[in-house]
């Protein structure tokens, strides 16, 4: 089966021809002639750029087509405004000069802190140094026998006993003791000069090397090396507590405790010391020593018939007469 074309028509039924001459294709008038053409459509109206995508008005094809959107002309840009990035350097320098200032603000705290605690550190050393000077000053007579004793002899010159100490830096094999001189007056009197140290078993010879009669003091030497004690450079108070080392009746290594009763600086016979530490003879020239281990002066004498009042020669008095200390 054949069909009819039609160019503007569906397939159908092909019709036998009628007139072999009106059938030709060709014929103007036959049944294969063309039918005429429709016009061409009307050209669309609208802007050749391309249709923006988003909602907005849109116009009626005049020829029944798709609507297409209404194109405007094309906006420009909205400007920057200059003030945003003033607002944005304003807050930045606002912002830096902010944390300058908390920085400059917490440097000043730290600094504060710092120098607060180095003046509470200040304190502390001070309040422990005057600690350790009440320390110092408590009277412990059991630690000042002990450091005291290595520095105590008895004194044996002829048939006299009385007791001596070292005092000051000992030199190179040879030291310098403190004595009365009426424990060795015979010795010196007889025109000989030696004298012995004794010390449990021990006993040192030693070599008078000086005397003042007048103020009861002898300087002794001797070969053997001995530490000496330390001598005191304050003046001497009512109510410093003492101890007393010497050898009352040849008993070596007795000690006694006591009290600075006075301080007598004009006596006739010199500046004395007063103390209430019992002494015997055999005491004379041992040291009477403070709470800081420093000897103050040289028993001497006591009083006869009462108790309680013994005399001493002020260290300085026997430095000074010798230009030993």
């Amino acid at each position: 089966m054949t069909t009819a074309y039609d160019p503007f028509g569906g397939p159908g039924q092909r019709r036998p021809p009628q007139d072999p001459l009106l059938s030709l294709p060709d014929h103007p008038s036959g049944e294969w002639a063309t039918a005429a053409r429709p016009s061409a459509p009307p050209p669309r109206i609208g802007h050749p750029r391309p249709a923006r995508r988003d909602a907005g008005p849109y116009l009626v094809s005049p020829t029944g087509g798709a609507p297409y959107p209404v194109v405007s002309e094309p906006i420009d840009p909205p400007r920057r405004s200059r003030l945003v990035p003033l607002l944005l350097a304003v807050v930045l320098l606002a912002g830096g000069g902010f944390m300058a200032w908390r920085l400059e603000r917490a440097d000043s705290r730290l600094t504060g802190q710092l120098a607060a605690s180095q003046q509470r550190e200040g304190q502390l050393a001070d309040r422990a140094e005057k600690l350790e000077k009440q320390l110092a000053g408590v009277f412990d007579p059991e630690a000042i026998s002990s450091a005291v004793l290595p520095s105590v002899f008895r004194v044996r010159a002829g048939n006299f006993t009385g007791t001596a100490f070292s005092f000051g830096a000992a030199e190179e094999k040879q030291s310098y003791l403190f004595t009365n001189f009426h424990v060795v007056e015979s010795v010196w009197d007889a025109g000989t000069k030696k004298v012995f140290l004794e010390r449990g078993k021990d006993e040192v010879d030693a070599t008078i090397v000086k005397v003042d009669k007048k103020k009861d003091i002898a300087l002794l030497r001797t070969t053997k090396q001995i530490a000496g004690l330390a001598v005191a450079e304050d003046v001497v108070k009512p109510g410093q507590q003492v101890v007393v080392v010497g050898s009352p009746l040849g008993l070596e290594d007795t000690v006694t405790t006591g009290v600075v009763s006075a301080y007598r600086p004009d006596d006739t016979g010199g500046p004395s010391i007063q103390f209430d530490a019992p002494i015997n003879p055999g005491n004379s020239g041992g040291p009477v020593v403070n709470a800081s281990n420093e000897v103050i002066g040289l028993a001497t004498a006591k009083a006869r018939d009462a108790e309680g009042i013994g005399l001493a020669i002020p260290i300085k008095t026997a430095c000074d007469a010798f230009d030993a200390c």
